[in-house]
């Protein structure tokens, strides 16, 4: 009988039950096996049955599967890497559990401060229902029945919008000028009103004045025949009767009727007013719906403005305090307007017409050239279509005459330099761009704007600078020109006088203003009344921050008299273009212009080119 049994070594064992072997014999076989099996190569599992865990060998070397280390290697690296981020964590826990002292933001430069002030200036000028948040304690509501007491008016709800100066007569001409240019100021520096946390007041101000804009006339409709151009009256050549000029009140204690001024025949008014609201739907283009309402009402507008032809101050008192000399400039200004704002080519070809430009004085210069107003605004029209040039480039049929505007744009910005005569100067360094006239600040605001402005328009197209004749000039000498001249009107000047008021310690304490002259203590002082506050020597009760008055003589003289408007009265025209150089000039010169937003609804200047034909098949 056999008996079979398993090999270990991988083979049959066999024992015969009839073999007569002793156990010796046996166990001497046996051995010969285990000899026979040894003489083979073990594998690894078989030398672990052969050897007791306790004689295991180490081994050498540590496979990870893409590759075989050393143990003592793997064994150091596993080790510093963990000590390295053990380390790591305690140097971070520290690092966070340690107080911090943070070093704190440097102070707002002068130009943003100034900013801050000169915007509340707007708030001290509104008229209507005041907003609960408007922030001048000494104002309240005013003229709420505007519209409604001059029984001859069309249109009955003039209530809102801004009182033009130190009285409260609302001029839509110059008030219109102002909410332009604070749009523009906007669409070109909203990331620096941002920095300066203005962005959502510079906003309200401006929609202040668009709602009330948008009453004095019929914005629903296509087509109109009339604007409300003024409410007040302030020419007191017919006798002692009182009006915005006689009388020296309190803008909230006014009950004498305020007249309605309408215009059947008014270009620049309505072209200005146009170029109002189109500017602002592109600040109000979040706004879907305000944004288009703005887009037609500035259609409407221009296109009276085109159809009725004539100028807004002929035959009314317009005439003394906001004269118009031409209603072209506002064509051009307007068309510009309506073409970023639309991106109708018609508005550009219009802009674009030589004969447009040519009666608007383009091409032949004269004493005023290059001197932006409320009046006059070619300068401010030519260097919104060098933009157009700078970064469009819409070539033919707009080439030749861009080409010239941007040309007339460059000698503009070489006369406000001190090297050449264009304008003289004062012995303080101020620039008489009105030639020695009164009032000269509203001028050197606009200009220090469209001088900064225009430097950062050749930043913005990798343009070192520009050429005055053969002579070649870096940007930072036309940023240098309007630091200046507002450093000038910051209190940087022979008398050390802030001509904003608020801004330093020494600034106007008489300015021209009613509301500003007279104290807010539960009087009613009537027409006659608010006199002794007007010939008053003392300074004024209430503080009008911001206000930028009309600044010193060609001596660099001002005497603070309240009665003197022409030193101490501050406009909203003025104040705009206040702003407008503020912020250009404020916070970060890296920051530059929104290079892009004012083109948002202008369509690519070239078409698309069609797609390429099929490939040919025999």
């Amino acid at each position: 009988m056999s008996m079979y049994g398993r090999d270990p070594w991988g083979g049959p064992l066999e024992i015969n039950a009839a073999d007569s072997a002793t156990d010796d014999d046996r166990s001497r076989n046996l051995q010969d096996f285990d000899r026979a099996a040894l003489s083979r190569p073990l594998d690894e599992t078989q030398q672990s049955w052969l050897l007791g865990p306790g004689e295991q060998k180490k081994k050498k070397y540590v496979d990870l599967g893409f590759i075989i280390v050393s143990r003592k290697i793997f064994v150091w690296t596993v080790g510093t890497i963990l000590a390295a981020g053990l380390l790591a964590g305690l140097i971070t826990l520290i690092v966070k559990t340690v107080p911090r002292h943070h070093r704190p933001h440097p102070p707002p430069d002068n130009y943003t401060v100034a900013l801050h002030k000169a915007l509340m200036f707007f708030n001290a000028q509104r008229s209507g229902k005041l907003p609960k948040h408007n922030n001048v304690s000494w104002r309240g509501n005013s003229c709420l029945n505007d519209g409604k007491s001059d029984s001859s008016s069309v249109i009955k709800d003039l209530v809102g919008g801004y009182y033009d100066a130190g009285d409260a007569i609302k001029f839509n001409f110059p008030a219109s000028f102002a909410m332009t240019m604070l749009s523009w100021s906007v669409i070109e520096y909203s990331a620096k009103y941002e920095a300066a946390g203005e962005l959502n007041h510079i906003r309200e101000v401006i929609k202040w004045g668009t709602d009330y804009f948008l009453k004095t006339f019929n914005s629903s409709a296509d087509t109109i025949d009339r604007i409300a151009a003024q409410v007040g009256k302030g020419d007191t050549s017919g006798g002692p009767s009182p009006n915005d000029h006689y009388c020296w009140m309190r803008p909230e204690d006014i009950d004498y009727p305020r007249s309605v001024t309408e215009c059947h025949s008014c270009s620049d008014l309505a072209a200005e007013m146009a170029a109002a609201l189109a500017a602002a739907s592109i600040v109000f283009k979040d706004n879907k719906a305000y944004s288009q309402k703005l887009v037609h009402g500035a259609r409407t507008l221009f296109k009276f403005s085109r159809d009725q032809r004539g100028r807004y101050s002929v035959g009314n008192e317009a005439a003394i305090f906001y004269n118009s000399t031409s209603y072209w400039d506002e064509f051009v200004w307007g068309a510009s307007w309506l073409y970023y704002a639309t991106g109708n080519s018609s508005y550009l070809q219009l802009a674009t017409t030589p004969g447009l430009a040519k009666h608007a004085g383009a091409f032949w210069g004269g004493p005023d050239y290059g001197v932006l107003s409320w009046d006059n605004k070619l300068a401010g029209a030519q260097v919104l279509l060098s933009r157009l040039r700078l970064f469009l480039s819409p070539g033919y049929p707009y080439e030749e005459i861009l080409r010239t505007f941007h040309n007339q744009t460059s000698i503009i910005m070489c006369s406000y330099l001190p090297y050449f005569t264009s304008f003289n100067r004062t012995k303080g360094g101020l620039i008489e761009l009105n030639h020695g006239r009164p009032q000269p600040l509203q001028y050197i605001v606009n200009a220090a704007f469209l001088a900064t402005l225009y430097s950062d328009y050749l930043e913005a197209a990798d343009t070192p600078g520009w050429y005055c004749g053969p002579n070649f000039y870096s940007t930072d000498v036309l940023r240098k020109f309007a630091e200046t001249q507002i450093d000038y009107i910051l209190g940087k000047n022979p008398r050390g006088m802030s001509y904003v008021v608020g801004f330093g310690n020494h600034y106007p304490r008489h300015v021209h203003h009613r509301g500003a002259s007279i104290p807010k203590n539960k009087i009613k002082y009537n027409c006659k009344g608010g006199w002794k506050w007007r010939d008053s020597s003392k300074p004024n009760p209430n503080t009008i921050v911001g206000a930028m008055v009309a600044g010193p003589d060609k001596h660099d003289g001002f005497h603070d008299v309240r009665t003197n408007y022409n030193y101490t009265e501050p406009t909203l025209a003025g104040n705009a273009g206040l702003v407008a150089a503020l912020v250009a000039l404020s916070g970060d010169k890296t920051t530059g212009i929104d290079k892009n937003t004012i083109f948002s609804a202008v369509p690519p200047m070239f078409p698309t080119p069609p797609p390429p034909p099929a490939p040919w098949k025999p």
